[in-house]
């Protein structure tokens, strides 16, 4: 359940395991809030920068990015670019933000650095999306930090709840020692497929662990999609009336009301 204040409501969303449509989900909740009326930014804490391309940021063209902002030699506020959809924002990526991990791993409070970035703009959004490397990473590790809830992005294929236990396990930890009130938020289950049976095999084993952590939003594997992240548009400006932005906004809904 996730705690209203007047500050932003913060969901990172993170899974370890990669290929889970976590960029996806990023780029389509956030532009599925704001949809709805939710002042929204995405921050794409990635530095493969996939949420920045997704968005139509030509990463060349950058002279700054959320790296400058972390290591303290810009001010979160000039970092942030409005997009194409009215009320979303993105504080963008680039490749240099592989170096926050080297150069933050001696920092005293190493863990705590995006949260202090953030403290300085929560309160302009209701809601901060942050798209994490698909590690437990030091990066990863700041976006929980930071996060009033974590979105799990699970998807419905053989494997898919490995490594989920080592997931719990590190917010778990996180909650003891940096943020007590960091959640799960919930679980997503992504790529359905409704014509094979494996999807609804992988669907009954997590409610059977997970219960009432799984949203009742499933994301269909869908090929606009997929396609939408090439054009650097999010799926309601790339294919509004398809089945996957009908699901993001169905996400969003669910998001807002838990």
């Amino acid at each position: 359940m996730l705690i209203l204040s007047t500050m932003a409501q913060i969901i990172c969303i993170a899974n370890q395991k990669g290929g889970v449509g976590k960029t996806t989900t990023s780029i389509n909740l956030s532009a599925a809030l704001a949809q709805i009326g939710k002042n929204t930014l995405l921050i794409d804490c990635d530095p493969q920068a996939n949420a920045t391309t997704g968005m139509g940021i030509d990463k060349s063209t950058l002279r700054q990015s959320l790296y400058h902002g972390l290591i303290g030699e810009v001010h979160p506020k000039d970092l942030i670019h409005t997009t194409a959809i009215p009320r979303l924002s993105i504080i963008p990526s680039r490749v240099e933000l592989i170096g926050f991990e080297v150069e933050m791993m001696a920092h005293e409070s190493r863990e705590t650095i995006m949260r202090e970035f953030i403290g300085g703009i929560g309160d302009s959004y209701d809601y901060i999306i942050i798209d994490c490397p698909p590690s437990l990473s030091l990066l990863t590790l700041n976006a929980m930090t930071s996060a009033d809830a974590l979105l799990v992005p699970l998807q419905t294929e053989f494997y898919a709840l490995e490594g989920l236990s080592q997931l719990m396990d590190t917010v778990n930890r996180i909650k003891t020692s940096l943020n007590p009130p960091l959640h799960i938020g919930g679980i997503l289950l992504t790529m359905f497929d409704r014509r094979t049976n494996l999807s609804f095999q992988v669907a009954d084993e997590a409610e059977k662990h997970f219960k009432e952590l799984i949203f009742t939003t499933y994301i269909p594997r869908s090929v606009r999609l997929s396609e939408a992240p090439s054009y650097g548009e999010p799926i309601f400006m790339y294919a509004p009336s398809s089945v996957g932005a009908k699901s993001y906004l169905s996400l969003a809904e669910e998001v807002i009301t838990r």
